[in-house]
């Protein structure tokens, strides 16, 4: 398996089960007469960043993800979304983004260098399979389970199969 299949299809399978999720999401606040910001609002937990935050997040992750991988301009998205439509939005361009990497560009890539931040004034520096499997990816899944947390919490009538986008 190439490098390039191993790292853009897991980020292309779960920002697609998010579009669903944010859709299922969507129509739980309509059906339910919700004000959608209550729900784009909500936390697991007073500490911890709201669902649009966490669409956010993931997002990045896999877009970044790619852009340091591949030695690639890191991309830059200001979080603005502040409806379901435009973090689907935001999802549909981090997908495009991610489709327009081709096999070549990940040559090699899990053996060479990822600079990356790693706090306000600090780099870390990781082969690209350290960088991929032990902080990309893993923070990738992470603000993605967290948003289905928040949804099903909050009675998103949503489980695994829709988290793998299997629904």
């Amino acid at each position: 398996m190439s490098f390039h299949d191993a790292v853009v299809p897991a980020y292309l399978q779960m920002l697609n089960s998010l579009t669903g999720l944010l859709t299922k999401a969507e129509a739980h606040c309509t059906a339910k007469k919700i004000d959608p910001s209550v729900l784009l609002g909500s936390r697991l937990f007073p500490d911890m960043l709201p669902l649009s935050k966490q669409i956010q997040l993931a997002s990045d992750f896999a877009a970044k993800g790619c852009a340091r991988l591949t030695h690639s301009e890191v991309p830059s998205m200001p979080d603005t979304e502040k409806t379901f439509e435009e973090l689907k939005q935001r999802l549909a361009r981090t997908i495009d983004y991610v489709k327009s990497y081709k096999p070549e560009q990940f040559e090699g890539a899990d053996s060479k260098d990822v600079t990356f931040p790693a706090g306000p004034d600090r780099t870390m520096t990781l082969k690209g399979q350290q960088f991929f499997s032990g902080v990309s990816l893993p923070n990738f899944y992470f603000h993605a389970t967290t948003a289905h947390g928040i949804m099903r919490h909050n009675g998103v009538e949503i489980g695994k199969r829709d988290f793998l986008g299997a629904n």
